[in-house]
């Protein structure tokens, strides 16, 4: 875990600038909210908004993240006069609080920008919990939501707008359904489930802070998509969140709510939560709670019969997650890999044709976003895989073949990348044997994505010239692929 979070890759610095302007975008918003006369819980409301503003909007483009943005108060505003005006009715409360969570995940249909606006609304509600909001204090948090996402945009669009230089980041659609078949209808089910299984026993622990439970079993939801993402990534929040409570003892707990040092620590937990967010989820939650006890301490409430509080409620919160999934219709982590791995091969496939369209003199192929969409999807692959190869996975052979999987994958993603490279020089000329080899890279890729595979062949020996070694090595990747996707087992991961 410390090698993912300091060794990591970060092409380009992306992390580092997005937790950058994270940590100015969020400590403008406190500052403005401060300048305008907010109490502490104005200031703590507009904070999190920024932050919440700056996380979840991922629109590919920098003109849908602007869309985006300006489309939050109008999803938090409404939600977050429910959640106040709801407060001293528990019963109406808890159902909307449901409701929300419901809609928030049945929202990811509409990619991205649904994604963005369910997440800014549940946190809303949520927020409203942990700061025991009141119809009396509307006004202010009205207006510290509505200064601090305008801060948020100020430091997204106006001061350092880096995504302008960088080509729209491709976005691969969930796989398709209709009703129950859709992913999203059956996780919004599953999180309304999980979720109303967290509020009761969540509120058996603690009449107080039982939102924590509803909290962690809505973000085990986020960016999962079967069963086994899910219950990986519940472990994963609990051991984040037991690290973070530790850390809490030597750090939140001595600072005891002072406002510099508070502030100097709230940076860091921020940068953080921006930093990890890409390369752990663990770390993350770490970051996450270190957080909420800084703020914690910052309104006097914090002592360590809370920090035990908040690890029970998470413990809760994640069972209510692992229990939905399990029961609630279920979807099997074979069948999410199953569809993301057949789509990464027909990227590979797809790269390939472009590549050979340029080398063939046509002026219109362009391989570079199909090589980008190539990474968006093996990223999913990654995910999707995630349980498979888990330490706890009890099951060594299927660990075994995802990691050969995972491996030969990469190495097609590196072959292609190679083509693409070769393409790109202008000198390089049209093979008549980069059309046959391309057509054999497609009898591969159809031979491992259909119900009626046929047999996969290993090439000849490497040819000197660069393009087609590169797709000699890529011909080579999808026949030794045959073996692990092929092979029989009690769950399989490419059903061929």
């Amino acid at each position: 875990m410390l090698k993912r979070m300091f060794v990591a890759p970060d092409p380009g610095r992306a992390r580092l600038r997005f937790a950058a302007r994270a940590v100015l975008g969020t400590g403008l918003a406190v500052a403005v909210c401060l300048l305008a006369g907010h109490s502490v819980v104005g200031a703590v409301t507009g904070g999190l908004a920024a932050l919440l503003t700056l996380f979840t909007v991922a629109d590919p483009t920098v003109r849908g993240q602007a869309v985006t943005t300006a489309l939050l108060p109008a999803v938090g505003v409404p939600v977050l006069a429910a959640a106040a005006e709801l407060h001293a009715v528990p019963v109406a409360r808890d159902l909307a609080f449901l409701a929300v969570v419901g809609a928030g995940v049945y929202a990811r249909r509409w990619g991205p920008r649904g994604h963005s606006l369910g997440v800014f609304a549940f946190m809303t509600f949520f927020v409203a919990q942990f700061l025991h909001a009141t119809p009396a204090q509307l006004p202010q948090l009205y207006a510290a939501v509505l200064l601090s996402v305008l801060s948020a945009a100020v430091v997204r669009f106006g001061v350092w707008c880096y995504e302008r230089r960088l080509p729209p980041a491709p976005v691969p659609a969930p796989p398709a359904g209709r009703g129950l078949a859709r992913v999203t209808t059956r996780q919004a089910v599953q999180a309304t489930a999980g979720a109303g299984f967290a509020l009761v026993v969540g509120q058996l622990v603690s009449g107080q802070r039982w939102y924590w439970a509803v909290g962690a079993t809505w973000w085990i939801f986020v960016n999962t998509a079967s069963r086994g993402e899910t219950l990986v990534r519940g472990f994963r929040r609990v051991l984040g969140t037991v690290i973070g409570i530790c850390l809490g003892f030597l750090v939140a707990v001595p600072v005891g709510g002072a406002p510099v040092p508070t502030a100097v620590l709230v940076a860091v937990a921020v940068f953080g939560i921006f930093y990890t967010a890409a390369v752990s989820y663990t770390w993350m939650m770490l970051c996450v709670t270190l957080l909420a006890e800084l703020l914690y301490g910052l309104l006097g409430v914090l002592s360590p019969g809370l920090l035990a509080l908040r690890v029970a409620e998470t413990g809760v919160g994640a069972l209510g997650a692992a229990l939905a999934v399990l029961f609630v219709l279920p979807v099997t982590t074979h069948a999410i890999t199953d569809a993301w791995i057949q789509r990464a091969l027909r990227c590979v496939h797809a790269c390939t044709a472009e590549v050979a369209a340029r080398l063939g003199g046509s002026a219109t192929a362009d391989p570079a976003p199909r090589v980008a969409e190539l990474e968006q999807l093996l990223g999913r692959v990654r995910l999707s895989v995630a349980p498979l190869v888990h330490p706890l996975n009890p099951m060594p052979a299927r660990k075994a073949r995802a990691r050969r999987v995972l491996a030969l994958l990469d190495d097609c993603a590196r072959e292609v990348r190679g083509l693409v490279a070769v393409a790109a020089d202008p000198e390089a000329s049209h093979d008549a044997r980069l059309t046959a080899a391309c057509r054999r890279v497609e009898a591969a890729v159809e031979a491992l994505t259909t119900s009626r595979p046929e047999p996969v062949h290993h090439p000849a020996e490497p040819p000197a010239e660069p393009a087609l070694a590169h797709l000699y090595g890529l011909e080579r990747a999808l026949a030794d692929l045959a073996e692990p996707l092929r092979a029989p087992s009690g769950s399989r991961l490419v059903g061929v």
